[in-house]
């Protein structure tokens, strides 16, 4: 991971919070996340190759989907499970979950 301000490192202990929200479709994660890196490989390879620019860019902005895709299913699933449980909970918990979806919705639309 990077410590540049562009790909934060964030790291957090929700190990007393449970299961995570994905844990139900975990399989479909990966099988997306393996996509985009095949997708990654395949933009390293073009550059090698000296493929034509805006092919490349086309290759990239694929990748680019496949990884928000992944994204937008973490953030529903944390929404859906996370935030939800947290509310439910209510006090500073809830507070904490809110502020922390806030955040990681606002990196999503930068």
């Amino acid at each position: 991971m990077s410590d540049s301000p562009d790909s934060p490192a964030v790291t957090t202990d929700h190990a007393d919070h449970g299961d995570h929200g994905y844990i139900g479709h975990k399989d479909e994660l990966l099988k997306r996340l393996r996509r985009a890196e095949g997708q990654v490989r395949g933009v390293h390879r073009m550059v090698e190759e000296d493929v034509y620019c805006i092919d490349i860019l086309t290759q990239v902005s694929a990748a680019t989907k496949a990884l928000e895709r992944v994204a937008l299913s973490l953030l529903d699933d944390h929404l859906g499970h996370c935030v939800a449980a947290a509310a439910a909970e209510g006090g500073e918990v809830a507070s904490e979950k809110l502020q922390e979806a806030s955040a990681a919705i606002a990196r999503l639309v930068r």
